[in-house]
């Protein structure tokens, strides 16, 4: 491939494919300049180091999520927060280790702008103040970032769950504190009840949270 066939959004949509199949800690440069038929410093033209590829990598999964997540119009903070977040939820698990390489990057453009409006709008319409707009979209934002990162400890994949997670073992381990080795599968297994009821947490403490100081 010629070295000037190649851009920003060329390079991390390959990385992107190559995630899934050497996850986080073995994606590279020089992984990518492999897969792109291209020599490794080709590509630090457009990205200075590792983290600067993750940036655009972050901003290109915002972007498809955004476009796969459809939020009605007229939608409420609540129904804006749940579909959010589902989507969220959803896109970094399209990806091995999607939640550590979205955790801490930064956007590369305002991609990101125009939802973020549409859903503090939302809240403050709905008589939240903007700081406390600002304090629910992002502990829900946090919630899930965390909650897919430990969801992907186990399963860094749908359907392929690490070693080391048998709730048996785990039980006899703890077999002198029972109500934490009773709490093994809750913690460990049935994510999509995990993360819904989590969800509903949420709301109900945001909702708590409206018109006070």
């Amino acid at each position: 491939m010629a070295v000037g066939k190649i851009d920003r959004g060329l390079v991390a949509d390959t990385a992107l494919r190559l995630l899934n199949d050497v996850g986080l800690d073995g994606l590279s440069l020089r992984a990518i300049a492999k897969e792109l038929d291209v020599k490794a410093p080709a590509l630090y033209w457009h990205f200075k180091d590792k983290q600067a590829l993750l940036d655009e990598m972050a901003t290109e999964m915002y972007r498809r999520m955004t476009a796969g997540t459809r939020i009605p119009a007229g939608a409420d903070w609540r129904e804006r927060l749940l579909a959010s977040s589902r989507g969220l939820r959803a896109a970094l698990l399209s990806y091995r280790d999607g939640a550590r390489v979205f955790s801490g990057s930064r956007f590369t453009g305002i991609v990101h702008a125009a939802p973020m409006e549409e859903n503090l709008r939302a809240f403050v319409d709905a008589g939240f103040t903007l700081r406390q707009a600002v304090r629910a979209t992002n502990t829900a934002y946090l919630f899930t970032l965390g909650f897919v990162t430990e969801e992907q400890g186990v399963y860094p994949l749908p359907g392929e769950r690490r070693e080391g997670y048998d709730m048996t073992a785990r039980a006899e381990l703890l077999a002198d504190f029972p109500l934490s080795a009773a709490a093994g599968p809750a913690i460990f297994e049935n994510y999509d009840e995990g993360f819904e009821e989590g969800l509903m947490l949420l709301l109900t403490g945001i909702e708590a949270r409206r018109g006070s100081s």
